[in-house]
């Protein structure tokens, strides 16, 4: 079995690199030519800062920034957030200062690579000290421009979908800290499909046999029909049938359950506390015991 289908965590590691070619083109589908060049400028003085810096995996550093900066524009954010995804590690990683990014570019791009760069010229006692202060530091850059919390989010979204080059430990403590803080916070800002991600990713880091027992569990059962008895809020159906259902004429239905293609942690945490072990609205049954195990 391919990596990307039993591990997800391995998954963008095995995809064609994504250029900054293929995201000039995209970026020309809703922004006018000159911001596009702007966004290339970007590139190349990142790409400058960062040469012959590489990943745990391998690949030059500057296809992390641009993979950012693609999550960022499936989101259409404006020109300025998308350099400012393609220079947020500048300032944390290179010698490029705060000023000269302010001199090359402007303030607010500036502004907002330094709310994402996390405090690397302060000793702290201990990570969590470290991470409690680089939090807090996003979080008042954050006040000022929400902007910095989205390229946060995309950062991390790109590094989890890459984390398999990692030590098992460091997988742990990253997948953690995602699913901690950055999936709620994507979850209260209603970014949907990047608190999804990030929680998938992170349940398949943080618990890698479990996340196997329930995608074996899930491909078994999706696009299944079963038996199962239902309520007026959840009832598909005409008003007399929910009538019907509302005066106990009608005590259960045949429903054709939706197709879940990823073992979500939700389903996880749902199993834990159901006695049954049951998926509301899945058709999935899991015997605890069987995912406790793992």
């Amino acid at each position: 079995m391919a990596a990307t289908g039993s591990n997800p965590i391995h998954g963008d590691l095995n995809k064609p690199r994504f250029l900054i070619s293929d995201l000039c083109a995209y970026l020309e589908c809703y922004l006018p030519p000159a911001q596009v060049r702007e966004v290339y400028r970007a590139y190349l003085f990142g790409a400058e800062a960062h040469e012959g810096q590489r990943r745990m995996s391998g690949e030059p550093y500057i296809y992390h920034p641009v993979a950012v900066a693609r999550i960022l524009a499936d989101m259409r954010m404006d020109y300025k957030c998308l350099m400012a995804a393609i220079l947020h590690d500048v300032i944390e990683d290179t010698p490029t200062a705060k000023d000269q990014l302010a001199k090359v570019f402007d303030q607010e791009i500036a502004d907002l690579v330094d709310g994402v760069s996390k405090l690397t010229k302060i000793d702290f006692k201990s990570r969590a000290e470290a991470q409690a202060a680089n939090f807090r530091k996003m979080l008042l850059a954050m006040t000022k421009d929400i902007r910095v919390i989205l390229i946060k989010l995309a950062d991390r979204l790109h590094n989890m979908r890459t984390l398999g080059s990692l030590r098992p430990d460091k997988r742990r403590r990253i997948a953690r800290e995602t699913l901690d803080i950055y999936a709620p916070i994507a979850s209260r800002l209603g970014i949907n499909s990047i608190r999804l991600e990030l929680e998938e990713l992170g349940f398949a880091a943080y618990w890698p046999l479990r996340h196997r027992v329930l995608q074996r569990a899930v491909r078994s059962v999706s696009g299944s029909t079963f038996h199962a008895y239902v309520s007026t809020s959840k009832c598909r159906t005409s008003w007399r049938s929910r009538a019907a259902l509302m005066h106990g004429r009608i005590w259960s239905a045949v429903v054709r359950s939706r197709p879940i293609r990823s073992a979500k942690i939700g389903t996880w945490k749902w199993t834990r506390h159901s006695s049954a072990g049951c998926v509301p609205g899945a058709g999935l049954s899991l015997s605890r015991s069987a995912a406790e195990r793992s």
